[in-house]
């Protein structure tokens, strides 16, 4: 059996198999946890000016939508929000898509350095707010195609 529960923000939570048995895509990312099941639309950032590019300069973010920063090894990693104009939950997630710490509701246009924590590999940025709304923590697992062999929640 599958409950899925609308949250009003353009997403679905769902409890059960439901996102398990969908197919991995390069342009979604599946989360799942003791809280759930959720799927955002992702724009995956993978090289050097995409990262530094990021989500700055946008006005909006569709609530259903995120972006991916994909490192090629595991490091110290660290975000900060300059010309970033909407709050964002950052997800630092380890080589195996383990979400390692979630920091929410970071501060447009802030300076200040988030810091993710050692063996980062994978960053979810989404709309600030979600994750304290969805219960995403530390302990969720990211499922994309990029996520290596080592995969939690393999592809």
């Amino acid at each position: 059996m599958v409950l899925v529960l609308g949250l009003g923000f353009g997403f679905t939570l769902g409890v059960g198999p439901a996102l398990a048995e969908a197919a991995c895509t390069d342009t979604t990312v599946q989360l799942r946890g003791a809280w759930g099941e959720a799927r955002f639309t992702v724009e995956v950032a993978d090289d050097d000016a995409e990262r530094a590019r990021g989500l700055m300069h946008r006005e909006s973010l569709p609530r259903s939508a995120g972006m991916l920063f994909v490192y090629e090894r595991p490091h110290r990693a660290g975000f900060w929000m300059k010309n970033t104009l909407i709050p964002l939950d950052i997800l630092f997630a380890d080589s195996a898509g383990v979400v390692k710490r979630v920091a929410p509701m970071a501060e447009p246009l802030s300076e200040r350095l988030i810091l993710g924590g050692n063996g980062i590999q994978y960053v979810l940025e989404i709309n600030g707010g979600l994750a304290e709304a969805m219960g995403i923590i530390k302990g969720t697992e990211l499922r994309h195609p990029a996520i290596g062999p080592d995969a939690a929640w393999p592809c």
